[in-house]
């Protein structure tokens, strides 16, 4: 049995989060060291770069499947690692330390977004219709009716 989910606000939401990822990660792959420079995190440029490939698969694996659920869930993970990759740079010495709040900040608003989208997804999944496979009946009370093999004689085959 086959289950048919049924579509919900967190299809919409779902593809805003994947353009999102897809906008965020081009931002960090095309201009790392801005970025780095902005958070203060100059010897990180390599890293966010990497950060940025990893925003642009999760986006376009949102958009390109028929099921995001898992991917969203990706994000999510994503978005945990982020959290501890700024957090440390959360000091006294970081003269960007007030961009690295409101970076955090930021992260912090997208996960919990991430995470009501992903939680949706996941109960729609739950709560899909069941969908039966007919397709191998024929729709005979017993069953399709079976013909036998009829052989032909030579006689009938060639009358006289």
């Amino acid at each position: 049995m086959y289950r048919k989910q049924r579509h919900t606000t967190a299809d919409p939401m779902a593809r805003g989060l994947g353009w999102f990822s897809i906008a965020l990660g081009a931002a960090e792959l095309f201009a790392p060291r801005m970025l780095s420079r902005a958070l203060g995190m100059e010897d990180k440029a390599a890293l966010i770069q990497a950060y940025g490939v990893r925003e642009i698969a999760t986006g376009v694996a949102i958009l390109g499947s028929t099921d995001p659920t898992p991917y969203v869930w990706g994000r999510v993970a994503g978005d945990a690692l982020d959290l501890a990759t700024l957090a440390p740079h959360m000091d006294d010495e970081n003269p960007q330390q007030g961009n690295v709040m409101l970076a955090i900040a930021a992260v912090a608003g997208v996960t919990l977004l991430d995470i009501a989208c992903a939680t949706a997804l996941s109960n729609r999944a739950k709560d899909a219709i069941p969908f039966r496979d007919y397709s191998d009946r024929s729709g005979f009370p017993n069953g399709r009716p079976r013909l036998a093999a009829r052989t032909v004689d030579e006689s009938e085959a060639h009358p006289s």
